[in-house]
């Protein structure tokens, strides 16, 4: 307990205390200064014992500490997923509604922080208010001011219609168990209805869970280790040993205007806490080798893998700056579970700036990113389908359709990683989800029109996703 209370940090463990805030006194956990203390407390309490440390592995799981479990306590994060689901395992023992609350805290921007303490100026004094004050502090007052609880969320709902919407709407999500439709009751909806005391929802859930799907497992994928993942970017712009090597490639030109999609994705997935490693002109060869090396690498503390791959294709491949073919469903099966058992479970992210056919430049400042010089006449579009393994938790972003161009302009990049970027960078802090911002990318691209033959472009995404993929830029 002392190893890993020494590696906890000041906000891990105002996390902590928060989590355990129905196991302690709250005299007691506000007298808590380490996590040593925290642990202590929990000891009295029953909650910790030298035999039995589950909750100790699910609080260090919520709060992305996985590295702390396989150092110090010799679990994964699919063992503690298991034993939050059995009943005899100890099962969870954080409130759905608490965990809620800690995941809302995670995700809440600084604007909308700020926010918050303006519209509960009056409300929650001054001296709880400052600029240190946190989302977990203002829960927290709310809390003992009787102005939230698990049975008492009118206050809340109000306040998230008027900062954000999306995040009353991600509360629902998250506790639309069993599929069914019943949904947090509010203080304001109970007294006008006369329904149950308390939420039923949250009740079934803290009652018996092994019998259902955990809060955090069921509205959106675990998205708060840091770095959240890998970001690999492979971006080819040379294209000079394609023409003199393979005689059909010799109109392949370079990608001028690339590296300005490299730069807008470093940009935006660095915000969004991703690790970046960039690889630029690598042939065929180079892709898969560079591919396996991410694929052997241990993502067991990460929450997500993505990859973003800048090249010359046409259907249902990309090619290497030798001009050699590398078939996308080659890469992204790269990653399933019997190929790379630490992602298990987890979302990855692919996308593709490539054509998938009909290659044609269009004049000099809108160009096509492929190389052939016809259309394929086959519209089936279940070569797109076949690009991803036939596995949950994938979603891979085409720029385009099957046997369509993709356009790029030499100065400002593509138009569907620019799209991409800009959409991500707006509205990830809104909290909304990949595919939303997919469907937003779809519009704009979708509306584009090229400055000399009338050009369009359709992007595609297709997923095999379980939950919603929300990237938190807190």
């Amino acid at each position: 307990l002392l190893a890993v209370s020494d590696e906890l940090d000041e906000a891990e463990l105002a996390a902590l205390k928060f989590l355990s805030r129905e196991h302690v006194p709250r005299r007691r956990l506000e007298a808590a200064r380490s996590a040593h203390d925290l642990f202590e407390a929990l000891q009295e309490r029953g909650a910790l014992e030298a035999g039995n440390l589950a909750f100790l592995r699910e609080l260090l799981y919520r709060i992305g500490r996985i590295d702390l479990l396989a150092a110090h306590l010799g679990s994964s994060r699919e063992q503690v997923e298991r034993e939050l689901q059995v009943p005899s395992a100890g099962g969870a023992r954080v409130s759905p509604y608490r965990y809620l609350l800690f995941q809302l805290s995670e995700d809440i921007t600084k604007d909308e922080l700020m926010s918050f303490k303006l519209l509960l100026d009056g409300t929650l004094p001054k001296s709880k208010l400052t600029p240190e004050t946190t989302m977990l502090d203002i829960f927290i007052e709310m809390e003992k001011k009787g102005l939230l609880g698990k049975d008492n969320l009118g206050e809340l709902k109000s306040l998230c219609e008027k900062i954000n919407i999306s995040l009353w709407d991600r509360i629902e999500d998250e506790l639309n168990l069993f599929g069914q439709e019943e949904m947090l009751i509010t203080e304001e909806e109970r007294g006008s209805t006369g329904g149950p005391e308390g939420c039923l929802a949250l009740s079934v859930a803290h009652e018996f869970p092994g019998s259902c799907i955990i809060s955090s497992q069921l509205g959106a994928y675990k998205m708060s280790s840091r770095p959240c993942g890998v970001c690999l970017i492979l971006n080819n712009h040379s294209f000079a040993k394609a023409r003199e090597a393979v005689l059909e490639h010799k109109y392949l030109r370079d990608r001028n205007g690339t590296d300005v999609d490299a730069a807008a994705l470093r940009n935006v997935f660095s915000k969004l806490h991703f690790r970046i490693e960039e690889y630029k002109d690598l042939t065929a060869d180079e892709i898969r080798n560079t591919v396996n090396i991410f694929r052997c690498e241990d993502h067991e503390d990460k929450d997500c893998f993505v990859c973003c791959i800048l090249s010359h294709g046409k259907k249902g491949i990309i090619y290497g700056v030798d001009g050699q073919e590398v078939a996308i469903r080659e890469l992204t099966t790269s990653f399933t579970v019997q190929n790379c058992p630490s992602l298990a479970g987890k979302p990855k992210v692919f996308f593709i700036q490539a054509c998938q056919g009909n290659a044609f430049h269009k004049g000099v400042t809108i160009e096509a990113d492929s190389a052939e010089q016809d259309a394929s006449a086959e519209r089936d579009v279940r070569f797109q389908l076949g690009c991803i393994p036939a596995e949950a938790d994938f979603l891979l972003g085409m720029a385009t359709l099957q046997d369509y161009v993709s356009y790029r302009s030499p100065r400002e990049g593509t138009w569907y990683i620019q799209a991409l970027c800009q959409h991500l960078e707006s509205r990830c802090p809104r909290g909304e989800s990949v595919v939303s911002i997919l469907t937003a990318v779809n519009r704009e691209v979708s509306r584009k029109t090229g400055e000399r033959n009338a050009e369009k472009q359709m992007p595609q995404p297709i997923f095999t996703l379980r939950k919603k993929l929300i990237f938190p830029v807190n």
